[in-house]
């Protein structure tokens, strides 16, 4: 299924910049944008990681930079029967993290350091397993091309913005039209592509994750944790387009919008994980 994601979000993003292509420079821009949306779909796939990885300044560390942190990644990863991760930390104060890859042999785990100050030793499991499930279930290549293809999707609106402003569309029949239409959707565009991408993976994570440490609660109380310090300290280098990744949104701070969140409220989160602690799931 997720391989069906994968494939759909690459040829979505062709389509996207083909469209974009022939809007703004007819026949000669559906060439150009033929050539980037292959050469953007070649680097979303090989190097997307390292693009969000670099976006939030993450090093890789190593076991003897954090001993204990790799003690927890090799164990939850020998739970959860999958290759050990790279370990790597995010200079952030505000407690979160994400995973990312193209698949589990090539599997990353990023926390900042904020969530390593703030949480317990089983919170801190519960947040890591969760995160390990997200590769287990082959999640991480989809989120993170579709991290990829929002933040083409918000450059493309900018882009179409400048035009209007400059008067770049005046030359094509309907173009300010077409410029200013552009603009209004593709964020739109972009935040129903995180919603069908998030939150439904988030519940199944959690579940996952809870299954690999046997212990739900820890992760609930980590979350309940997280959600509060969000708010009180805001990753400030937070971007919209790879939001979705974190296990708990970092923009939640700033967004009013509850209802379009790319991750479902904490508190079904933890209401459903106290039920699975109780036996009932």
């Amino acid at each position: 299924m997720n391989g069906f994601k994968t494939a759909a979000l690459m040829t979505l993003m062709m389509i996207l910049f083909l469209f974009v292509g022939n809007l703004l420079g007819g026949e000669t821009g559906l060439m150009i944008a033929f050539v980037f949306s292959i050469i953007l779909n070649f680097g979303s796939y090989w190097f997307s990681d390292k693009i969000v990885l670099t976006l939030y300044k993450a090093k890789e560390v190593s076991p003897k930079e954090a001993p204990e942190l790799h003690r927890m990644v090799e164990d939850l990863s020998q739970r959860a029967m999958i290759p050990k991760p790279r370990v790597y930390v995010m200079p952030s104060d505000t407690p979160n993290a994400f995973a990312t890859g193209r698949n589990p042999e090539n599997g990353v785990v990023a926390v900042t350091t904020g969530i390593i100050k703030i949480l317990n030793r089983e919170e801190l499991e519960g947040v890591i397993a969760h995160e390990l499930a997200h590769i287990k279930n082959r999640d991480i290549l989809v989120s993170t091309i579709a991290a990829t293809l929002v933040g083409t999707i918000t450059m493309i609106a900018r882009l179409a913005g400048w035009t209007t402003i400059l008067g770049g569309g005046r030359d094509r029949d309907g173009g300010g039209l077409s410029d200013l239409l552009l603009m209004i959707l593709a964020p739109i565009v972009a935040i129903l592509i995180q919603l069908a991408i998030s939150r439904s993976r988030e519940y199944m994570a959690d579940e996952t994750g809870a299954e690999i440490t046997g212990k739900p609660m820890g992760l609930a109380s980590a979350l309940n944790k997280l959600e509060q310090a969000g708010k009180a300290i805001p990753m400030r280098n937070a971007e919209t387009s790879s939001a979705h990744m974190f296990i708990v949104n970092p923009l939640s701070g700033k967004s009013l919008m509850k209802m379009f969140s790319t991750h479902p409220p904490i508190e079904q989160r933890v209401n459903r994980l106290r039920e699975i602690a109780n036996g009932r799931r």
